[in-house]
């Protein structure tokens, strides 16, 4: 049974800018085991915006094979990614992304209404608010919660559909650094109990420290790639 959840082969990435191809992916390939929890790292300009874009559905590659889950997702049409996207994948960012006018519940709920599901709708949300402490804050809005309290919101939200990664794009970026390390407990507590594979993308590395493995982009490439240990894999 193959054990990656994704894999990627020789992408590439061009974009026109004008006159100019500017090359985000010069052949890069990665691949990520089921469970893993894995820190993405780069300076500005890396590429590693695209990849993750890439590997959240949220782009296609100019080349290469891109495998999510074990379903070949490098070539579908914006509707079939946008299907994989709403059921493989949660995504969790730095500003939050939450609804000023909609309690935590109502927030929670709405990759469920994306997916077209009807029954049992709330009570999933709820239940994702549960699991990451705010079973007392089911309808305060968001500017009613502090900082990482709607950080755990945006995490139920992601993990409402059961998906098979979480990205979490600076997850801690916006919290004070006591707010950041329970982000980051609650996230691995989440990975431990679930098995559900998280990738961070992350500048500080503090935040890479509680991840497995480090994968370095530079260029557009894999610049590195070592396990917790300090082995290159």
């Amino acid at each position: 049974m193959n054990d990656l959840v994704i894999e990627a082969h020789n992408l590439t990435k061009v974009y026109q800018m004008g006159d100019v191809e500017v090359h985000a992916l010069r052949g890069l390939s990665v691949s990520i085991q089921r469970g893993e929890v894995v820190a993405v790292m780069g300076p500005s300009g890396s590429g590693k915006s695209t990849l993750m874009n890439i590997i959240g559905c949220l782009d296609r590659p100019t080349s290469g094979e891109y495998y999510l889950d074990g379903k070949r997702v490098s070539e579908l049409k914006d509707d079939e990614l946008a299907d994989i996207r709403n059921h493989k994948v949660g995504f969790v960012f730095q500003s939050f992304n939450l609804l000023p006018r909609q309690s935590a519940l109502a927030n929670v709920e709405l990759p469920l209404r994306y997916a077209g599901l009807n029954r049992k709708r709330k009570e999933r949300a709820r239940t994702a608010l549960e699991a990451v402490g705010l079973s007392d804050r089911l309808y305060h809005r968001p500017n009613e919660l502090s900082g990482g309290q709607q950080q755990r919101v945006a995490i139920a939200r992601a993990l409402v559909n059961d998906p098979a990664i979480i990205m979490a794009d600076e997850p801690t970026g916006n919290l004070d650094s006591s707010s950041g390390e329970e982000i980051m407990e609650l996230l691995l507590q989440l990975n431990r109990e679930s098995k559900t594979t998280l990738i961070i993308v992350t500048h500080d590395p503090e935040i890479a420290a509680f991840t497995q493995r480090v994968i370095q982009i530079r260029d557009g490439v894999v610049l590195g790639n070592e396990n917790k240990a300090g082995l290159e894999l």
